[in-house]
């Protein structure tokens, strides 16, 4: 999943979509476990597209508290 793709959805898409991913990444390890799994890199891409999201996730609280707060330096 792309950056912008993320940047798109709404904050509440984010926190589903997070949590679907994340479950995927437990099913994905208890595959590799089993010798199941054959693509390996599935692996580290969830991660990497789960951190992403998490990212803009935190991004968008803490613009959140400056606005509310005013600008802090």
């Amino acid at each position: 999943m792309k950056i912008h793709e993320i940047k798109e959805m709404k904050s509440v898409e984010l926190v589903k979509r997070i949590e679907e991913e994340e479950k995927n990444l437990v099913d994905l390890r208890f595959a590799h476990q089993l010798k199941q799994l054959t693509n390996t890199a599935k692996l580290s891409l969830v991660k990497k597209d789960i951190a992403r999201m998490k990212t803009v996730l935190k991004e968008r609280k803490a613009e959140k508290s400056i606005s509310k707060e005013g600008v802090k330096v």
